[in-house]
């Protein structure tokens, strides 16, 4: 059902949401993104100085050895902070951060600079998709800054320096890795805490697991869908590359285990039904509670690349991160800002992406989720990109769940989905310039699952694709975006019927609650 008013008020569905938090048709529930649920990083003792181990903050020498040699150094420590004083450094290789509990921090990114004069291409070599093109996978993976767990990292490196072209996930270079704790018996519904396992012996409270859901005969891609008759035509045996997403991965860490009943620590994103082979396994190395804060990252400048042939001028990674973050972290001339790859529970605070043409500002991709982007700038390119480049903005794909982006400003860019069924996320209280395109080829699926919401979003250019979802996302809601009208790119539905998606208060940003989040982990504490 769709609907319009012509005057700010209440949104009424926000009142339908108080009422059923944790299942509601349209609304997702993300009270429980960013790190450690929601929670502001507190601050460690600073345990190294990089000068100490031989940096040079007047750019003269690399420093990207003395950075890793006082990482490595707290790291052993059982963690702290790893302290970069104000000055300009030379960064002619990878900064890696693989250890629990370490934090890198600057003394402000007006103040603490990260010059890289060399490409993840230069450093490490040729990467490629695995889907087996000639495209450069740097368009969408590493950065100059890795924050990747070391047991994680080093097989990842090699497995691309081999040209083994690794599956860069939970599970390590191969999607069937990892052990079976316990099955899960019987179904729980969305929204659930409490599930029951055969063997809860074989789990501990605080223990992080992840959820496997196996598809069985389309069935699981369709419940990501809503389940709903517009979307029951669609053709799922011919997109072979979302296929090869599955299973669905999500981490979660148990609370509680009481025999064989076990609480998790947050809802669940999806109904658990037998026929899905549902089981708590392991994972591969995670690394936890580790951050970057106060810190530029500036690249050696060269042209915006073709689309899909990016050097890997990559400022900020996450890959297998869990209940990290970064705070005040400005990158700058980059082929992609900040990449979440496989992480959960990240947030990222007071970002900031400027200089030339970038291919993605931030991208979350391979079933990362519940993470947090908050207070972010995407600035207009300095320069006009080479006929060619890529942008997209804000990606989203790969069955990621949980995201939420709040608080931005967009000068010039896209709320992107790269197909791959993404579905329940949040994008609230956003202004921006919507310039640009989605991407994703046709294999891939679906540009938006269910339960996907734009809420409080306006448009400076009135331009309404990617931005208006309710007629192409099932199960969705847009609520309180400022007039928009279709041009450039326009959004094809994937699905033909009813798709049970709901908008209220078009055309205007006046509404209560005014962030979706917030109002979202006001209810989840009162």
């Amino acid at each position: 059902m769709t609907g319009t008013a012509s005057a700010a008020s209440s949104a009424s569905l926000w009142q339908e949401f108080v009422a059923n938090p944790y299942n509601h048709p349209q609304i997702p529930n993300v009270a429980y993104a960013g790190y450690r649920t929601g929670e502001r990083p507190g601050r460690r003792p600073v345990l190294a100085n990089v000068l100490f181990f031989g940096a040079r903050r007047d750019g003269s020498a690399g420093a990207s050895a003395a950075i890793n040699k006082a990482v490595e150094f707290v790291g052993k420590l059982g963690g702290g902070t790893v302290f970069v004083p104000p000055g300009r450094y030379r960064i002619d290789d990878i900064i890696r951060i693989g250890y629990d509990n370490v934090v890198l921090r600057g003394a402000g990114s007006a103040k603490t600079t990260f010059y890289a004069t060399r490409s993840l291409e230069e450093i490490v070599g040729i990467n490629r998709s695995r889907y087996g093109s000639e495209n450069s996978a740097w368009s969408w993976s590493g950065g100059l800054v890795w924050v990747c767990h070391r047991d994680r990292y080093r097989p990842l490196v090699d497995a691309i320096k081999a040209h083994k072209w690794p599956f860069e996930g939970w599970t390590g270079n191969e999607l069937e890795a990892g052990e079976t704790l316990t099955a899960v018996s019987g179904a729980a519904a969305r929204g659930s805490f409490v599930v029951t396992v055969e063997n809860g012996r074989s789990l501990r409270a605080g223990q992080r697991v992840l959820l496997r859901l196996d598809d069985d005969k389309y069935s699981l891609p369709k419940h990501m869908c809503g389940d709903v008759p517009g979307t029951a035509t669609y053709r799922w045996d011919d997109k072979d590359k979302l296929l090869s997403y599955f299973p669905f991965l999500w981490p979660v860490r148990v609370e509680w285990v009481r025999g064989n009943r076990v609480k998790l620590a947050q809802p669940l994103p999806l109904e658990i039904r037998p026929e899905w082979k549902p089981r708590l396994t392991t994972m591969a190395p995670v690394v936890t509670g580790a951050g970057v804060e106060g810190i530029k990252i500036e690249m050696f400048k060269v042209p915006t690349p073709k689309h899909l042939q990016d050097k890997g001028y990559n400022g900020l990674a996450f890959q297998c991160a869990w209940d990290c973050w970064a705070d005040d972290v400005h990158v700058q001339d980059v082929d992609n800002g900040f990449l979440l790859v496989s992480s959960k529970g990240i947030s990222l605070l007071n970002t900031r992406v400027s200089g030339r043409g970038h291919h993605h500002a931030y991208a979350t991709r391979e079933q990362s989720h519940d993470n947090l982007t908050d207070g972010f700038v995407i600035e207009a390119p300095s320069e006009p990109s080479q006929a060619g480049a890529g942008n997209h903005g804000l990606n989203v794909e790969g069955l990621s769940c949980g995201n939420v982006w709040t608080r931005g400003r967009m000068d010039h860019d896209v709320f992107d989905t790269h197909r791959g069924l993404p579905f329940a996320n949040v994008r609230t209280e956003i202004t921006i310039n919507n310039v640009g395109a989605h991407g994703g080829s046709a294999n891939a699926g679906p540009l938006y699952g269910a339960r996907f919401a734009h809420w409080n979003v306006t448009v400076v250019n009135q331009r309404a694709g990617n931005v208006r979802i309710d007629q192409v996302a099932p199960c969705s809601a847009t609520v309180a975006i400022s007039e928009v009208r279709d041009f450039g790119q326009i959004d094809k539905p994937d699905f033909t019927g009813e798709l049970n998606s709901r908008l209220e208060l078009y055309g205007t940003t006046d509404v209560t609650p005014r962030n979706l989040y917030d109002a979202q982990r006001k209810l989840r504490r009162s």
